[in-house]
């Protein structure tokens, strides 16, 4: 029998930088979703308030497995 994956999007945000938003978003992510197969980095975002970066956002397509 195959297998069939569900594709799904999120943003997550972290003031230190993309790869810890990123962290933060694949942890998130596998708090509320089963069987998570990959994700990646659709885009990637900074706010900038006078004239420095306050936050790094990332927005991640995460796919996972549905079940049987």
């Amino acid at each position: 029998m195959s297998s069939v994956a569900r594709v799904t999007e999120i943003i997550a945000s972290s003031k230190k930088s993309f790869d810890d938003a990123i962290a933060n978003g694949v942890r998130r992510a596998t708090k509320t979703l089963k069987n998570v197969a990959g994700a990646w980095v659709a885009s990637q975002e900074m706010v900038i308030e006078k004239g420095k970066v306050t936050e790094y956002r990332v927005r991640l397509k995460v796919t996972f497995v549905l079940a049987e």
